[in-house]
C-alpha cells in the first residue's frame, strides 16, 4: 500500500511517502475506504512530534491524518450503513494512533464516518470532518449557541474558525469574528456581522458590549481575556488550553460522531457550509502540506490528494 508514514517522532524529515505499507486490517464494524483526500490539520504536526504520545498508544509507522473523503473498499461483517462503493468522509480518530488517513486504504470504524455531500467534492469534503466537527460541537454542545445569542469567534479565517462562522450563522446568532483586516470580506461573506482586528488590542475592549458567547481558537492572551469578553464565563469554549476550565469554561477536544457528521453534510447540501481550501497538494508533497499548516495564518483548510 502507498501512503506517508514515519517511525520516529520528529521534525518533517520524519515524514517518508512508501509503496511499502502494509494493508490495514478490517474489524468486524469497521469499513476500508479507499482515500481520496485527507485534510491536514494542526493535530497531524503535534503527533508527528510526540506531543501526544502520552495521551493515546501509538505502534509504529504512525500513518499521520484523521480527515479522510473516499470511497468504501469493503465493509466488515457487522457494518449496516455502509457498503462497497459508497462515497464517504470521515473524521477517524481511533483508539490508538497508527493507521491515519494519508494512505491509499484506511480502516476506519463505522462510528466515525457518514456519507459524503452530494454537493462536495473529494477534496472539499476531506477537508471538512475535524475542523468541522470541532466548530459544531463547540458551538451546539460546549456553547449552547441559539437564535439570537451574540457569539464572538476568534481568528475566525482560519480552519476551524470558518466553519464555526457559518454554523453560528446557521444556528440563528449574530457573529462577531476576529481576523486581520485583509480577511474582513471573506468572513462577512460567511456570515459574521462584525469583524474585528486582533492586532488592535484586546478584543474585550473593541467589543460594543459583552457577547453571550465565545469560542477561543487561539489561547494565551486571547483567552485570558476572554472573561472580559462575555456576559458569563460559563459560556467560553477552547480548543486550545484545557485551562479554560479555569476561568469557568469549556474545553473541546472533538470525538468523533457519525450523526454530526451527516448534519454538517446536510448543512453543506442545503448551501449552509462553504468551502475554502488555501491548497491541494499531491501526496508527495506531504511535507510541504505539513509546513504549510504549520507557519499558520492558513485561510481555510489545507489538504492532501490521492489518486
Amino acid at each position: 500500500m502507498k501512503g506517508v508514514a514515519y517511525d520516529r517522532f520528529g521534525d518533517l524529515d520524519v515524514l517518508t511517502v512508501r509503496d511499502d505499507l502494509p494493508d490495514p486490517p478490517v474489524g468486524p464494524d469497521t469499513v476500508l475506504v479507499r482515500s481520496r483526500a485527507a485534510g491536514v490539520n494542526p493535530v497531524d504536526l503535534a503527533i508527528r512530534a510526540g506531543g501526544l504520545a502520552g495521551a493515546f498508544p501509538y505502534h509504529f509507522p504512525i500513518i499521520p491524518g484523521w480527515d479522510v473523503a473516499g470511497v468504501v473498499e469493503a465493509a466488515g461483517p457487522a457494518v449496516v450503513d455502509f457498503a462497497p462503493g459508497d462515497e464517504v468522509f470521515g473524521y477517524v480518530r481511533r483508539d490508538d494512533v497508527q493507521w491515519g488517513t494519508t494512505a491509499e486504504l484506511v480502516p476506519a470504524p463505522q462510528r466515525c464516518v457518514a456519507h459524503k455531500p452530494q454537493s462536495l467534492s473529494f477534496v472539499e469534503a476531506g477537508a471538512v470532518p475535524l475542523a468541522g466537527l470541532t466548530a459544531y460541537k463547540a458551538l451546539t454542545e460546549a456553547l449552547g449557541v441559539g437564535e439570537g445569542d451574540r457569539v464572538l469567534v476568534h481568528r475566525g479565517a482560519g480552519g476551524v474558525g470558518f466553519f464555526a462562522v457559518q454554523i453560528a450563522a446557521a444556528l440563528g446568532a449574530h457573529v462577531i469574528a476576529t481576523a486581520s483586516p485583509r480577511n474582513e470580506g471573506f468572513l462577512r461573506d460567511a456570515g459574521a456581522a462584525e469583524v474585528l482586528d486582533y492586532s488592535a488590542g484586546p478584543i474585550s475592549g473593541q467589543l460594543a458590549e459583552p457577547v453571550d458567547a465565545v469560542l477561543d481558537l487561539v489561547g494565551g492572551d486571547t483567552l485570558a481575556d476572554a472573561p472580559a469578553q462575555v456576559r458569563d464565563p460559563a459560556r467560553i469554549a477552547s480548543i486550545i488550553d484545557p485551562a479554560v476550565r479555569d476561568l469557568g469554561g469549556r474545553y473541546v477536544f472533538v470525538r468523533p460522531d457519525q450523526h454530526d457528521l451527516e448534519e454538517l453534510a446536510r448543512m453543506a447540501d442545503a448551501g449552509q457550509l462553504r468551502i475554502s481550501i488555501m491548497r491541494a497538494f499531491p501526496l508527495e508533497e506531504i511535507v510541504e502540506a505539513q509546513r504549510t499548516v504549520g507557519e499558520g495564518h492558513v485561510r481555510g483548510k489545507v489538504v492532501v490528494t490521492l489518486r
